[in-house]
């Protein structure tokens, strides 16, 4: 299986200016072709393909004057048009819209390296026209020179986060079964906790924390702030941006970032601990993310909770393992399932957190009754 990795890189202030210049040329090869092919398109009604498109690449660079465009390396450029290319493709199948311009500080500052010239010792990696960066793996990444040693890696990019260079890539790993139990174990997600496992164990919703709700508080106040200065700072219709806006922009966009870290660690430890116990099989339920979000008196907090997240790590997790993950059917009744006598109860509220069988008389945690009505799901 391919498993994706991100790396964290620390490089000196010449390796950076490197990286940042990498990345602008890549941007700068991106919006190059799109304009390209639109002017091809509306004034002469010809479709140019990603190899016409590098073809005219090597051309206009030849012919531009722009030797800043050689100085990184080609794959970059190369990468981006391919990128432009499934965009494309994105669009015609309405997975979606049409291809726009990239814009400085608007987008992600990223650029494309050849997985063949990576080399990894020890603590630094090998970037090519950079040289080596440190770098903090804590020995995932394996060692050697990756073309001679036909180590197989994917799509390697290297990205700007806001605040760290990232390299992300993706690597081919070996399945590791391990011995299960014959335990079937259901799980219930939702908003008041993130999972409620069959087996008991209960995996709260960090959203409640008293760390995320101070840094929400503290985005909401900076965000008015900045709102305010361009309102202060607005000239005939149009908003001024100011270096006070600048800084401010920034603390907003390293505040979302803590925000992301931290969830998505939570979703980490909980699958990791889940997949830990070793079950034959896994049940969650196959919700309707995409209709759930449509809620505004949930969005948020489905939005916050990252629900399809954590069935994508669930997935590539039981993969590894060798441990079967089901879905159960979206129509599937788990919660107003009685669990003790299979009695359905059709009046049953969301409001209501206490399911009570009016036949046998049952009465427990609505979550932990419909985890358990998973865990005996058969399809």
């Amino acid at each position: 299986m391919i498993l994706s990795l991100k790396i964290k890189l620390h490089p000196t202030k010449e390796q950076e200016q490197l990286m940042w210049q990498s990345a602008g040329v890549s941007r700068y090869i991106y919006n190059w072709g799109l304009a390209l092919k639109k002017q091809k398109y509306e004034e002469e009604n010809i479709n140019l393909s990603i190899s016409d498109l590098r073809k005219e690449l090597t051309q206009f660079k030849k012919t531009s004057g722009f030797a800043w465009l050689n100085t990184p390396s080609a794959d970059g450029g190369r990468e981006a048009l391919r990128d432009l290319g499934d965009a494309y493709k994105k669009f015609f199948k309405k997975q979606g819209g049409y291809p726009k311009f990239k814009k400085k500080g608007k987008c992600e500052t990223s650029f494309y390296h050849d997985p063949r010239k990576l080399k990894v010792n020890d603590d630094y990696v090998y970037l090519e026209k950079i040289g080596l960066v440190k770098m903090s793996d804590e020995g995932r990444l394996p060692k050697g020179n990756y073309k001679k040693d036909k180590i197989k890696v994917t799509n390697p990019r290297i990205k700007h986060n806001g605040r760290y260079w990232i390299l992300t890539l993706g690597i081919e790993v070996k399945d590791e079964p391990v011995e299960l139990t014959n335990v079937s174990l259901g799980i219930d997600v939702g908003v008041k906790d993130l999972a409620v496992c069959s087996d008991g164990q209960v995996f709260k919703n960090i959203n409640k924390l008293r760390t995320i709700k101070k840094l929400e508080k503290r985005l909401k106040r900076l965000q008015r702030q900045v709102s305010r200065k361009y309102e202060m700072n607005k000239q005939d219709n149009k908003f001024v941006k100011t270096k006070n806006n600048i800084k401010l922009e920034r603390q907003i966009k390293l505040i979302h970032l803590r925000l992301r870290n931290i969830r998505n660690n939570h979703l980490h430890q909980a699958t990791n601990k889940i997949v830990k116990t070793k079950p034959s099989r896994l049940v969650i339920e196959d919700l309707n993310i995409s209709g759930m979000m449509k809620n505004r008196h949930l969005s948020k907090a489905v939005q916050q909770q990252k629900l399809y997240e954590f069935r994508r790590q669930l997935e590539y997790k039981t993969k590894k393992y060798g441990i079967e993950l089901v879905l159960a059917d979206r129509w599937y009744p788990s919660s107003k399932t009685c669990s003790s006598c299979g009695t359905i109860k059709s009046d049953l509220k969301l409001k209501d957190r206490v399911f009570k069988c009016n036949c046998c008389g049952l009465e427990m945690n609505r979550d932990y009754n419909a985890s358990i009505n998973l865990s005996k799901y058969n399809q």
